[in-house]
């Protein structure tokens, strides 16, 4: 393997600063997750470190900066994105003046730190791929047709269809599930505009992944409707994997503590209208190997080498 230059490893690592301040900047600002790392037990900590860790490598496999690397280079690139998410937190938790060697414990810092960490890991991981030039010189030097040979073995699974979306939904969801306004909502809206909001999303996420043409979306030939169950299928685990995100997020913040079933309901299903959208436009918009338009292949193939 090559050794890559100083200089692109900085730009490398620049870019994951920023992502990771883009995506989880709401997140340091919001009370709600500072009183929830008080309520966080060790084991739930931990088991969140590891899911975390765990989406950094699917991500990194799926979707990362470097299609070729090895499973070795990816479990690096997640340790390294994780730790750029703690230091980051810590800054800026100090930055803002949350953290007071003088007032609070080190087990409380440690739980503040790494409850922020999280979510800033995940937009290490996403700023590092996705903030960077449209192109590195190792995808040119391996050469278009190299890397869609290498797109057709890798892509297209519904594995990497949950992975991408939990990404995606992660990073909107986690900045709403610490909030009350989610509570307030959900135990004040009638049954029927829970029926609405679940029909809204499934709609809006059909629209998204077959019928507006964002980049990387599902393309059937011109003039030919898409098949009825790709549309039910694709529609179901994308909202699937967002309710879930939705639930995890609202568990990991405590905010189904002394609730009741139907609220819990609610909540879920109010926040996942705001996850869906990240499971279906953000994991498409996140996804390095979406295809190139058709002319714009053409166009490069015709040049001369």
């Amino acid at each position: 393997m090559q050794k890559k230059p100083i200089g692109d490893s900085l730009q490398e690592y620049g870019r994951g600063l920023i992502g990771g301040l883009i995506f989880s900047l709401p997140l340091l600002f919001t009370m709600e997750v500072w009183w929830s790392s008080y309520r966080i037990s060790p084991l739930l900590l931990l088991l969140n470190i590891a899911l975390t860790y765990a989406l950094l490598l699917g991500y990194n496999a799926y979707a990362g900066l470097r299609e070729s690397a090895s499973w070795k280079e990816v479990a690096i690139d997640s340790v390294e994105e994780l730790g750029i998410g703690l230091v980051l937190a810590f800054l800026f938790l100090m930055l803002l003046g949350l953290i007071d060697f003088n007032t609070m414990s080190l087990e409380r810092i440690v739980y503040m730190v790494i409850t922020e960490a999280l979510t800033v890991a995940v937009g290490v991981s996403i700023g590092t791929a996705q903030l960077g030039t449209s192109g590195s010189n190792e995808d040119v030097s391996l050469g278009m047709q190299d890397s869609s040979s290498k797109k057709k073995g890798k892509g297209g699974s519904t594995l990497e269809l949950v992975v991408l979306a939990v990404c995606a939904g992660m990073l909107l969801a986690a900045n709403i599930a610490p909030t009350d306004e989610v509570f307030e909502l959900a135990t004040t809206i009638k049954p029927l505009l829970v029926l609405a909001i679940v029909l809204v999303s499934l709609v809006l996420n059909g629209v998204i992944l077959f019928y507006i043409g964002f980049r990387g979306a599902f393309e059937t030939p011109a003039n030919q409707k898409p098949h009825v169950m790709e549309v039910i299928w694709n529609v179901s685990i994308t909202y699937g994997t967002a309710f879930c995100v939705s639930a995890g997020a609202l568990w990991f913040y405590g905010r189904f503590e002394g609730t009741g079933l139907q609220t819990c309901i609610h909540m879920t299903v109010i926040l996942s209208l705001v996850a869906s959208l990240g499971a279906s436009a953000g994991r498409l918009l996140l996804d390095q190997e979406a295809e190139p338009d058709s002319s714009k292949t053409d166009n490069y193939e015709k040049e001369p080498a």
